[in-house]
């Protein structure tokens, strides 16, 4: 264990899954190819909406900032998982990595509320859609989901970059996050926990609440509709959606939202898992790959022997 004046951290060893090298190959191999399946998926989305003009309306420009969103988030902790050198992190990479990390969960957090915005919009004023959700306004939302992304993520490492770690420096984790931090602190840590519980509650829970605001308008709008098959639809897309921002939240509320406990580590890996690896998997195929323009675009040969 290396230390500065034998009381200050200057690097940490992440445990990531296992301790046991005989996993370790296995296990790699396993989160490089759902790395490679996000990056793959994400990409095609971002560059399909890119290079067609007809997908440069606000729901298209939404959805390719998710991708690249979930891009960074995936890229910054894989990072942690498999490339650290001898399984060691130094303290500045960790704390970028944390950065990162944060800015990466908080954008998305306040892109899902965005999208579900845009979507109550399209929804309950079809008319008046053009109007409301224009140019500037997509760009004024995309601004302030950039603006409360840093904001979150600075307050966050600010907080942590003022706690003291004087031993012991090994991460049981997939990759430099809050909750095992905190418990390797040697600091008084009750204050700063109270700090990031409130912003984590401000943000996890205030976007998740609006987000259920926005769907609770877009449920009660379907109901509404005469045509079956327009219900149908309906309720199936908002049911995708909110599946996948329930998958989402839920880990990350129960991650950050409760006290730390060196009891719940494994547990919280496997959390951390699926917010960081399945989510942005699977937004590319419950977002994009349901909309036969974007697969017409992405796979046209498949289409064309179907």
């Amino acid at each position: 264990m290396k230390k500065l004046n034998q009381t200050t951290i200057l690097e940490f060893i992440l445990m990531a899954f296992s301790d046991d090298p005989a996993k370790q190959p296995l296990l790699f191999f396993m989160l490089l190819c759902i790395y490679l399946t996000t990056m793959v998926g994400n990409l095609l989305i971002i560059l399909t909406i890119i290079s067609n003009a007809c997908f440069h309306t606000p729901m298209y420009v939404f959805l390719s900032n998710l991708s690249l969103i979930d891009l960074c988030l995936s890229s910054t902790t894989m990072m942690g998982a498999m490339l650290t050198s001898g399984k060691t992190i130094s303290y500045g990479g960790c704390m970028s990595q944390l950065f990162f990390f944060t800015w990466s969960l908080g954008a998305e957090m306040v892109l899902f509320t965005t999208m579900a915005y845009d979507n109550y919009v399209a929804i309950c004023f079809p008319f008046r859609y053009s109007a409301i959700v224009n140019h500037c306004t997509c760009v004024a939302l995309l601004n302030i989901v950039m603006d409360i992304a840093v904001t979150n993520s600075w307050v966050h490492t600010g907080l942590i970059l003022r706690m003291t770690f004087c031993g012991p420096n090994t991460i049981d984790h997939l990759f430099c996050e809050i909750p095992p931090l905190l418990a390797l602190s040697c600091s008084p840590i009750s204050i700063k926990e109270v700090m990031m519980y409130v912003a984590d509650i401000t943000l996890s829970v205030g976007d998740f609440t609006l987000t259920c605001i926005s769907y609770g308008f877009i449920i009660a709008a379907i109901l509404c509709i005469r045509a079956a098959e327009g219900k149908r639809k309906a309720f199936f897309t908002c049911s995708s959606h909110l599946m996948v921002v329930s998958l989402y939240y839920f880990p990350v509320i129960y991650t950050y939202i409760r006290p730390t406990s060196s009891d719940t580590l494994e547990r919280d890996k496997v959390v951390a898992a699926l917010y960081t690896l399945v989510t942005p998997t699977l937004n590319p195929i419950v977002y994009s790959f349901q909309n036969k323009e974007i697969i017409y675009k992405v796979f046209p040969l498949f289409l064309s022997y179907s």
